[in-house]
């Protein structure tokens, strides 16, 4: 088994917390109120920005050409998912460019930037990975039994999509090619999907 790969299985039970979350199952079956959702596309587009500039730096510090190619093609992806939430919020009416991150997106971005500046590429990558390879796991559970026709139908098609899956895979190959298991490593994982879990349960309350 890879390292990404047990990684991911040690940390099941943050991915089912995420899945079962009424945040993402509200998503799933279009209950969530819509202020809602636009709520959370503001936060993600100020984590993604932060996601792009890391996977900038940790390819600056990538130790191979086939890595340095690797982390800016990843960072070129996030700005396509940025260009679907630049939808949204025209859509809905969301000035990403006035949104203030709340505490749970300042806590996972200067996670991930932090990470990116002071530590090795593998444990920048082991930070990194829990956001694509989560987001592909519930886009793909959600669209189990078809992509549902409602508000969120691209939020799903999306990340359970045929070439949002090979990022995922990207990623987590350069976890295995820079990672070791160590505790660094686990440590960084984990908190990561903590930090997802996080996320949802902070957008999720501002529907109280």
């Amino acid at each position: 088994m890879s390292l990404a790969t047990n990684l991911w299985s040690e940390n099941q039970d943050l991915a089912r917390a995420c899945l079962a979350h009424p945040f993402v199952q509200g998503i799933g079956d279009g209950s969530l109120p819509q202020t809602v959702f636009a709520g959370y596309v503001g936060q993600d587009a100020f984590f993604l920005e932060a996601f792009a500039r890391a996977y900038s730096i940790a390819a600056a510090k990538a130790p191979t050409w086939e890595g340095f190619q690797t982390f800016h093609g990843l960072a070129y992806g996030v700005l396509s998912e940025l260009n679907l939430h630049g939808g949204y919020a025209a859509d809905w009416g969301v000035d990403l460019q006035a949104i203030a991150p709340d505490s749970a997106t300042r806590h996972y971005t200067d996670f991930l930037l932090a990470t990116a500046w002071s530590q090795p590429v593998g444990i920048t990558a082991a930070a990194m990975a829990p956001c694509m390879r989560l987001y592909a796991y519930l886009g793909q559970q959600l669209a189990l039994n078809g992509i549902p026709d409602h508000a969120y139908t691209d939020w799903i098609a999306t990340y359970s999509s045929d070439e949002f899956e090979p990022l995922a895979q990207q990623l987590e190959r350069l976890v295995d090619d820079h990672g070791d298991d160590i505790k660094a490593v686990q440590s960084a994982y984990r908190y990561a999907m903590t930090c997802e879990l996080a996320f949802f349960e902070s957008a999720w309350q501002k529907a109280a």
